[in-house]
């Protein structure tokens, strides 16, 4: 692979990427962050805009102590005000106020903005970012000039578009970064501009994209070609409106595919990834390119044949490249080889062709036109392997279990409780328990009679209950599918029950979810 120009990573998800709806970080989240990017290889971290809110104001006091690895800290702002001389700016002091070696600032580079939203000259404009940056340069920081909403405004006005960023070059900026603040331009439109600004400015280039039109790293990536140094983005993609460049995939597309040594150590990409999602408390997208959970799931017969014989068959790299991993799915579209691969995954490997095998299959296939569905449900998958080979044992037998739901209006009390009757190691236990609801009742119950022979079961815990209503046009009669999902505090864990009863729906894949633990336990 040729050498290819060295590209700078510019994070942006502490600033940038909180404006994103449902995404919020503490102080201390985003410290932490941005020592996951620090670790990870980024060039440059964001971190907010010093003075907007008391939690931005913390991180900066926060990040001055911090022994940064390789990432250099980036305070962002604005130009000063109009007709303001740059020393009495507040805002441009408070910058400079937050002691970060990086102050990034942004100017308006469409005439629409200037004359309609800023009210004022396009010679204001123009002086407005040349002295904010002569001034941050002469206090001695790297100064970094957003050009906001460069593309439209260079659609609508090439002159005056190339003209704010030779104000920033010549107040001494490092770098000018050309924004698709709209997200509205295409990837060739992009490149084209791209390349005139490298022959027109003569100052490395940067490219900050949004996904409002699904071509965010697309557009970064044509920038990049088209002889830009610097790509912005954010963690997931997290960003106002649709959000913006997702550099979870334009990073592996920048280094794997395109030659450009971006990190160390890619592989700690996916860790990357779920980590900000969890601290945003957002749900993880399992179709993220890279970094999804289904990113290397393979489902159909005919495709896991072929990448049981050879992986890269079907898969654009090896999935651990990024730290992902392979995923065998088991559905009404599986084969063999489907039931093969998982159960060798499971660490239960059977003969292709044997009675088992067979069986397997066709109590699969039986069991999804039931409504059952495994794909997130491999524990109640490996137990029925485990009920094939005859390797299973189960850890108790159930007598009878029943859920009563009582409701006080006039003292607004409502509560729901179940009583379970089982067999354990041979002795019967008969137990009662409340909860929040029947599942939460149910789970209680099992406890209390599972605990005396099995004290490992209060290491596990439910962690989320899914109920998907089949066949929905058959009303209240219809079938109920329920997913679990269970952890350990390590290991997490999906089972899967489907019944008219929505109470034994969730039974069924409740009682996989601790047999399932217990297997693993015992």
């Amino acid at each position: 692979m040729s050498e290819s120009p060295d590209v700078k990573l510019y994070d942006t998800t502490l600033r940038d990427g909180t404006q994103g709806e449902g995404v919020n970080f503490s102080s201390v989240d985003k410290i932490r962050i941005a020592k996951e990017l620090d670790a990870f290889g980024v060039d440059y971290i964001e971190g907010g805009w010093p003075g907007s809110n008391p939690k931005d104001v913390s991180f900066f006091e926060q990040a001055v102590d911090v022994d940064w690895k390789s990432a250099k800290i980036a305070a962002f702002g604005s130009t000063r005000r109009k007709d303001t001389p740059v020393e009495d700016d507040i805002q441009v002091k408070t910058l400079l106020d937050a002691k970060t070696p990086v102050i990034t600032f942004f100017g308006k580079s469409w005439r629409l903005h200037v004359t309609e939203i800023l009210g004022t000259t396009e010679k204001e404009n123009q002086a407005m970012i040349r002295d904010t940056t002569r001034y941050l340069k002469e206090n001695g920081r790297e100064v970094i000039y957003d050009a906001e909403h460069f593309f439209d405004g260079y659609k609508d006005c090439p002159e005056h578009a190339l003209a704010t960023l030779l104000a920033a070059k010549e107040g001494g900026a490092d770098w000018v970064v050309l924004c698709d603040t709209n997200g509205g331009t295409m990837p060739h439109e992009v490149a084209e501009i791209t390349d005139v600004v490298m022959k027109k400015v003569g100052l490395p280039v940067g490219i900050h994209t949004h996904d409002d039109t699904g071509v965010a790293v697309a557009n970064a990536l044509a920038s990049i070609r088209a002889g830009a140094t610097q790509i912005q983005g954010t963690i997931n993609g997290y960003g106002e409106r649709t959000g913006n460049c997702n550099l979870t995939t334009a990073i592996p597309n920048l280094q794997l595919k395109m030659g450009h040594p971006l990190v160390k150590d890619i592989s700690k990409l996916a860790h990357l990834s779920r980590f900000v999602d969890d601290l945003a408390n957002c749900e993880h997208n399992v179709r993220a390119p890279y970094v999804g959970a289904t990113a290397f799931a393979h489902k159909g017969g005919m495709h896991v044949n072929a990448v049981q014989k050879v992986a890269h068959s079907f898969e654009h790299i090896e999935p651990r490249t990024v730290g992902n991993r392979q995923r065998i799915l088991v559905s009404e579209l599986s084969g063999q080889s489907n039931v093969l691969m998982k159960a060798e995954e499971l660490g239960l490997p059977i003969e292709k062709g044997s009675d088992e095998a067979k069986a397997i299959l066709a109590d699969l296939k039986n069991l999804e036109e039931q409504g059952y569905e495994f794909e997130a449900a491999e524990g109640s998958f490996e137990l029925l392997i485990r009920k094939h080979l005859k390797t299973y044992q189960p850890f108790f037998k159930l007598k009878e279990y029943h859920c009563t739901f009582r409701r006080d209006g006039a003292n607004d009390y409502q509560t729901c409780s179940a009583t379970v009757k089982v067999i354990v190691n041979g002795e019967e236990q008969y137990t009662v328990a409340e909860g929040d609801g029947p599942v939460n009742a149910l789970d209680a119950a099992m406890r209390k009679a599972l605990r005396p022979s099995y004290p490992q079961i209060d290491e596990m815990e439910l962690e989320d209950y899914k109920v998907r209503i089949i066949d929905s046009h058959m009303g209240t009669a219809a079938k109920t599918r329920v997913l679990i999902l269970s952890t350990d505090g390590k290991d997490d864990w999906g089972t899967v029950g489907v019944s008219y009863n929505i109470i034994q729906a969730s039974w069924r894949a409740l009682v996989d979810s601790i047999e399932f633990f217990l297997a693993k336990r015992t």
